[in-house]
């Protein structure tokens, strides 16, 4: 169990997080949307201990989160390989540290390979990859620690479409065999909808809480459900009203959102501007 008090924090006397409080059951998998800005990588950076809180806290089974530790693993935005180590060794680097034995180094990042489907490709190098295979990459170097939390920071942003799709549905299948906690950082609405069972909505700076959603739908999970799409229309709802206050601060408090923008029908993907 996850448990967020009273976090605040600041950046030079400027507020980013305000006031968050919210529990993260064991095994869920939890999205963060909300508009840029609002603190959602910091937030995320606090409960991988990467950054510190003003006030309040993040604190694991009734224990507080002082700094980095092997049961909370962070994906980035960027692969961020070692360029000189082919995706065996890559995947195998953080192992050596806490495992003894090459076989079971061995079985473990093979284990991993399979998983996100690139057991062929372990002898090539990052620069021989396309960018959805280094994210793969970049994801089994997690995995592969069997962290008890794992956090991801917006890692199919910079991803084609195509791409994105294959990726979700990799990991959504991760997810159901090792239920693992995941907290994943997202702007996509679509994306937050079909992978999570509950998104947390925030509000722009200070980011706060504004609403908290839970998916109630089974995986895997397919888009063109039409209760997936009653979803994101529900999150989109909550979230339009924080983009408009974005928009009123930088146009005029007479700016209104077009409503007329939004297409309503399931095939509709949010992208990533949002």
């Amino acid at each position: 169990m996850i448990e967020i008090k009273n976090l605040e924090k600041s950046f030079d006397g400027i507020p980013v997080l305000e006031n968050i409080n919210c529990s993260i059951e064991e095994g869920s998998f939890t999205s963060l949307i909300g508009p840029s800005g609002c603190g959602k990588s910091t937030l995320i950076n606090i409960i991988a201990g990467l950054d510190k809180a003003n006030g309040g806290g993040v604190w694991i089974d009734d224990e507080k989160v002082k700094g980095t530790h092997t049961d909370r693993v962070m994906v980035f935005q960027n692969a961020a390989l070692f360029p000189w180590l082919t995706v065996y060794e890559n995947i195998a680097f953080g192992l050596k540290n806490i495992v003894d034995k090459s076989d079971e180094i061995r079985h473990k990042v093979e284990d991993v390979l399979r998983k996100v489907h690139l057991s062929r490709f372990k002898e090539y190098y990052p620069y021989q990859l396309s960018g959805g295979m280094k994210q793969r990459v970049s994801i089994a170097r997690s995995l592969v620690m069997n962290p008890r939390i794992l956090l991801m920071d917006e890692p199919f942003s910079a991803l084609d479409e195509q791409t994105r799709m294959l990726l979700h549905s990799e990991l959504q299948q991760i997810w159901m065999e090792t239920r693992q906690t995941i907290i994943f950082v997202t702007h996509n609405i679509r994306e937050a909808v079909k992978l999570s069972n509950r998104v947390i909505v925030m509000g722009i700076r200070p980011g706060t809480i504004v609403d908290d959603v839970p998916i109630q739908a089974g995986f895997p999970r397919n888009v063109e459900d039409p209760h997936i799409f009653d979803y994101e229309k529900n999150v989109f709802k909550r979230l339009k009203v924080e983009i408009e206050k974005v928009a009123k601060e930088e146009m005029g408090s007479d700016y209104r959102f077009k409503e007329g923008n939004i297409p309503g029908n399931s095939a509709y993907t949010m992208g990533s501007g949002i």
